[in-house]
C-alpha cells in the first residue's frame, strides 16, 4: 500500500514538471544592452526597452564629450523580427559601427531583414543631445579678496608742532627781564638791560 502511494506521488510530480516544460517560453524582443564602437572609435552602448512600441537609446563617449540619441518604432510588425529579434538588433549595431557619429548620421535605423516591412517597423530618431563628459557643471572656487584693501592709508608722520607752552615761557621770560631792567637800570637803558637779562635767564 505504501509503495503504491509513493509511486502515485512520483507520477504526479513528473507530470507537473512535464507541464512546465511544455509551456512555450516567450521570446525576448529586446536585445538588452549592446556595446559597440563607431568608425571613429567612439565608445557606445545601445539599450532597448518596451514591448510593442519599442524605445532604443544610444549613449556614446568621444574625446571628453558624451552624446546620446533615442529612437522609437514598432519592429514587432516585421515577421522576421518576431522570429529572431537578436539578429535584428545585431544588424542595427552593425550599421551603427559603420558610422562616424552614431547619432548625427542615423535619423532612421534600417535592417536588411525588415526591408519590406511597413514604415511603422522603422526605428526613427526622436531626440538627441550632447554634453561634456565631466558634466559641465563644475563649481568655480572663488578666492577671498584680501581684507587689507578696506584699511585706510596710514597717516604720514609730520614734524611735531611746537608746544604752546614754550612760546608762553619765552614771553614770560621777556616780561620778567623787562621788570628787572626797570628795577635795576636807568630808564634810557631799559631795553638794553632787559635784552642782556633775557640772555642770562634764557
Amino acid at each position: 500500500m505504501k509503495s503504491f502511494a509513493l509511486l502515485f506521488l512520483v507520477v504526479i510530480c513528473s507530470m507537473g514538471g512535464l507541464g512546465q516544460k511544455l509551456k512555450p517560453k516567450k521570446r525576448s524582443t529586446s536585445g538588452g544592452d549592446i556595446n559597440f564602437r563607431t568608425k571613429t572609435k567612439d565608445n557606445c552602448r545601445m539599450s532597448v526597452s518596451g514591448d510593442e512600441e519599442m524605445k532604443l537609446r544610444i549613449e556614446c563617449k568621444s574625446q571628453g564629450i558624451s552624446y546620446w540619441c533615442e529612437f522609437t518604432g514598432k519592429p514587432s510588425v516585421c515577421r522576421a523580427f518576431r522570429n529572431n529579434p537578436k539578429v535584428y538588433w545585431n544588424q542595427i549595431t552593425a550599421e551603427l559601427r559603420k558610422l562616424s557619429h552614431a547619432c548625427e548620421s542615423s535619423e532612421v535605423l534600417k535592417t536588411t531583414m525588415c526591408q519590406k516591412a511597413p514604415p511603422d517597423a522603422l526605428m526613427k530618431q526622436i531626440a538627441a543631445g550632447m554634453e561634456p563628459e565631466d558634466g559641465a557643471r563644475q563649481d568655480k572656487v572663488q578666492k577671498n579678496s584680501s581684507r587689507g584693501a578696506g584699511k585706510s592709508p596710514a597717516k604720514k608722520a609730520g614734524k611735531p608742532p611746537v608746544p604752546p607752552a614754550q612760546h608762553g615761557q619765552a614771553s614770560e621770560n621777556e616780561t620778567e627781564a623787562m621788570k628787572l631792567a626797570r628795577e635795576h637800570c636807568w630808564e634810557s637803558l631799559h631795553d638794553v638791560c632787559s635784552y642782556i637779562i633775557g640772555i642770562f635767564r634764557g
